[in-house]
């Protein structure tokens, strides 16, 4: 009998070590836990804090881009990585943010910010952001205009629309199309009747057409209707105006740095400059010498008829001239011509502005930009721009071709972007085939490839360049806006 209660104490003593030891086991293996998961947390709360520190860092560079647009070195000299102390509200330093900025590329106002956050308190922690900020130009829109403006059918745009004053739109518009006024009295018939500041004169479906005199249903204080048929992406109205004194870069600024670093041509003492641009990144110049008259007296009273700026015969079709010689696209991209001038070619992997105005301004005197033959570009991704900026025009002569592609951003400054009309007594040429534009379009006043009797352009396809907007030809003219996000990164 004593064994056997040796045996069973024996057994006892061993559970109890078993149980112990098991007891021991989880109570380190909780202990271990509970350690890991309160470093784990410490850490978790630093690694917040790191990037509480590194978003400091790039809210600090905004500010500080938003009073010195064009410094990317934080106020020194020197290249970064640029270093400030993080504090809290008594000035305890908590960490430090580390910078390092990457300036806009040629052509672009996008500039990247990479942020470091680091903590005084572990400095094994550390969180980046990079954000990449630009300054939108005013290419936000496939055309912007200061007039009233309509796009007849026939017209189809890809990209967003915008006037000052009304639109009436007859086309297809592939996405948004606004205007500063609530209303309007469309000058293009002859009721005196407000419609609305975009409004269209297409019949809905299942009708088809146009109907050329007032809309009652398109007029206040009738509700707004969708018409999808026209505007695939809606219309809005009234919106704020754009402030076209800001689009209108100023061109002696242009000449002063063509003069400084670009290439600069005065009055040629005849009618102007034909610059052929090639794929090489150069350009032929030419001294125009003769424009092709008119074939009648009839054709040549047509501009007169036609309104805007199209007084005298205006055939803007060279007929002789001759060759100056080749230059390089200068290395600042900016070519400027103390006279009329006329532009066609192709680029390949170059960006280049090209600006017409004569000094002293006399509203007698502007000179335009004719465009008659294809200006196109090589790459489709951003690496190639165009700009035209022209004092009065930019014009589609008499003698262009009958399908026509211009890749550019045409600025009228104070005249428009168009083609004169040219009436029946100016055939072959009064009517064209096709005009596709890449790129966008500013006019001063009211722009327009084709006239209501069917001359000029029968289709006019308008193609927005997205690239425009955060980066545009040289010297293109930025919006008033302050750098605003394009992406953001958390890197680490």
């Amino acid at each position: 009998m004593r064994t056997t209660n040796n045996t069973k104490k024996g057994q006892l003593t061993l559970q109890l070590l078993i149980f112990g030891g098991v007891a021991v086991i989880f109570l380190a293996g909780f202990l271990i836990w509970l350690d890991s998961a309160s470093k784990s947390t410490i850490r978790n709360l630093d690694k917040a804090q790191a990037f509480v520190v590194a978003e400091a860092g790039i809210e600090y560079y905004r500010w500080h881009l938003a009073h010195a647009p064009q410094d990317f070195s934080d106020g020194t000299t020197t290249p970064g990585p640029y270093i400030h102390d993080y504090t809290d509200k008594n000035g305890n330093v908590l960490g430090q943010f580390v910078l390092n900025i990457t300036p806009p590329p040629v052509g672009s106002s996008v500039v990247t910010i990479e942020s470091k956050g680091k903590l005084s308190s572990d400095p094994t922690v550390e969180k980046t952001i990079k954000v990449r900020m630009g300054i939108p130009s005013f290419a936000k829109f496939a055309a912007v205009l200061n007039e009233n403006v309509r796009f007849g059918p026939g017209t189809e745009v890809f990209g967003a629309v915008h006037s000052n004053s009304g639109v009436r739109f007859d086309g297809i518009a592939h996405n948004l199309v606004t205007s500063g006024l609530a209303s309007y009295d469309d000058p293009d018939h002859s009721d005196t009747n407000l419609e609305f500041g975009v409004h269209t004169h297409v019949n809905p479906p299942p009708g088809t057409g146009t109907t050329s005199s007032f809309r009652p249903l398109e007029a206040p204080p009738n509700p707004v209707p969708d018409r999808p048929d026209v505007f695939l992406a809606g219309r809005q109205f009234p919106v704020p105006t754009v402030d076209f004194v800001g689009i209108t870069q100023t061109l002696a600024q242009i000449k002063a740095d063509a003069q400084a670093g670009g290439f600069y041509a005065p009055s040629s003492t005849a009618f102007g400059y034909d610059i052929q641009l090639k794929t090489n990144n150069t350009f032929d110049l030419y001294r125009v010498t003769g424009l092709v008259p008119s074939p009648s007296s009839d054709c040549a009273k047509s501009q007169t008829q036609g309104g805007g700026d199209q007084s005298g015969w205006g055939t803007w079709s060279i007929q002789a001239e001759t060759f100056l010689g080749n230059n390089p696209i200068p290395a600042n991209g900016l070519i400027f011509i103390e006279d009329d001038v006329w532009v066609k070619g192709q680029i390949n992997a170059s960006r280049v502005t090209i600006a017409s105005a004569r000094f002293p301004d006399n509203s007698a005197t502007r000179s335009s930009i004719t465009i008659n033959d294809n200006l196109l570009y090589t790459n489709y991704d951003g690496r190639d721009a165009i700009s035209l900026l022209a004092q009065k025009n930019i014009n589609i002569g008499w003698v262009s071709q009958d399908i026509l592609r211009v890749d550019a951003a045409l600025m009228a400054q104070n005249g428009r972007v168009g083609r004169y009309y040219y009436n029946g007594f100016c055939a072959p040429y009064h009517a064209r085939n096709t005009i596709t534009t890449y790129g966008m379009i500013a006019s001063a006043k009211r722009y327009g490839f084709a006239y209501a009797n069917g001359t000029g352009y029968q289709t006019r396809n308008l193609i927005y360049d997205s690239n425009l907007l955060y980066g545009p030809p040289p010297s293109f003219p930025l919006t008033t806006d302050s750098y605003q996000t394009i992406s953001w990164d958390e890197t680490k």
